[in-house]
């Protein structure tokens, strides 16, 4: 019976095996790579990307595959591969547009708690507000936030064909994160080559529209997601966020060196929690250091976009869903960052 079955019959079927934990299935997150038919048996050679090292995962993955292909198929032999792949650099950034968005900016940051997340969701919220139609990427596989911090956690985008995606919209703000696609406190326990398909699937199957801007949350590091994004399109710049301490600010330099490696323009540095002023007494307190991004943007010949104040308003607007610059425009915190929004659009090039 097998025999008779063509190819994609057999893709098709993959389509309805959902990776383990997840909403979605492993054709749309790429771990798919290859169905061929055994030449000498009626059964068909499955070939998946590494998707993890665990083994409970990949063996209840192949459970579930050879499940649906001999109980809706009736196929008797099931030859499953995992071939382990490695991300290579490209020699430039920009193989591609999106279409209809015009300028792509990604914020990073070399290391994890530094404000990335926040300063990404501020900018795209800002730059709406003054006008532009914006989309945010939250690209930061392992650990997603927009969704609460844009308070949209009980939604799932929503799809007309089953392949491309329409983005949830708040505050003028176009959303798609892998949070919208995860079961409830799942982790994500992916080797690299799934998160740069991952980060593939959002660029390319999101229905985006016409849009000024992309905004990219990018997981901390110089890792597997950075890299696709650069390969896969022409990124109009880097913001990188790091706070004043040495050890984020060396983490940041990495961070601007691997942009600078890919071809990607550093628009310049945003100090998050760079000071703090008293409520009381109006003193202001820089409790994390002194001057530390004024000295890599000198070493790196780049500019300090903005100095983002610490204040415990900006995380609680967060965890409430309402980043600080949509509840409240005229908090110290949101000058800045409304500076910043101001000086990203400077920054881009007129051409585009």
């Amino acid at each position: 019976m097998a025999r008779n079955l063509p190819v994609d019959s057999v893709k098709e079927a993959l389509g309805r095996v959902n990776y383990p934990g997840f909403a979605r299935d492993i054709v749309t997150l790429g771990i798919l790579e290859e169905v061929a038919e055994l030449p000498d048996s009626a059964g068909f050679a499955i070939t998946l990307r590494q998707p993890t090292e665990r083994e409970e995962i990949i063996r209840n993955l192949a459970s579930s595959i050879h499940q649906v292909l001999s109980h809706e198929l009736g196929i008797q032999k099931v030859e499953l591969r995992i071939r382990r792949t490695e991300p290579e650099l490209g020699e430039r950034t920009g193989r591609a547009r999106i279409e209809g968005t015009r300028y792509i900016v990604a914020v990073a940051s070399g290391k994890g708690g530094v404000g990335k997340s926040t300063v990404a969701a501020n900018l795209a919220c800002t730059l709406a507000s003054l006008g532009l139609s914006v989309g945010l990427l939250d690209a930061d596989i392992y650990g997603p936030s927009a969704p609460m911090m844009f308070g949209v956690g009980d939604q799932r985008p929503k799809s007309a064909d089953g392949k491309s995606v329409h983005p949830i919209e708040k505050f003028g703000v176009k959303l798609i994160s892998m949070g919208f696609f995860l079961g409830e406190n799942a982790p994500v326990i992916w080797r690299g080559p799934m998160v740069m398909g991952a980060v593939r699937q959002f660029l390319k199957d999101t229905i985006w529209g016409a849009q000024d801007f992309l905004i990219v949350d990018l997981p901390p590091g110089t890792g597997d997601a950075q890299l696709t994004l650069a390969q896969q399109v022409a990124l109009d710049g880097a913001v990188i966020v790091t706070t004043p301490q040495d050890v984020a600010l060396l983490d940041a330099i990495r961070a601007v060196k691997m942009f600078r490696q890919v071809h990607c323009p550093i628009l310049g540095i945003v100090e998050n929690m760079s000071y703090f002023i008293c409520p009381d007494c109006g003193e202001r307190d820089e409790i994390f250091g002194h001057g530390g991004a004024q000295r890599l943007a000198s070493d790196e010949s780049v500019d300090v976009l903005a100095r983002v104040p610490i204040y415990p308003e900006i995380c609680e607007s967060g965890d409430r869903g309402t980043p600080i610059t949509v509840a409240d425009p005229k908090h110290p915190a949101s000058g800045a960052l409304f500076e910043l929004a101001r000086r990203v659009v400077a920054a881009m090039p007129a051409d585009a």
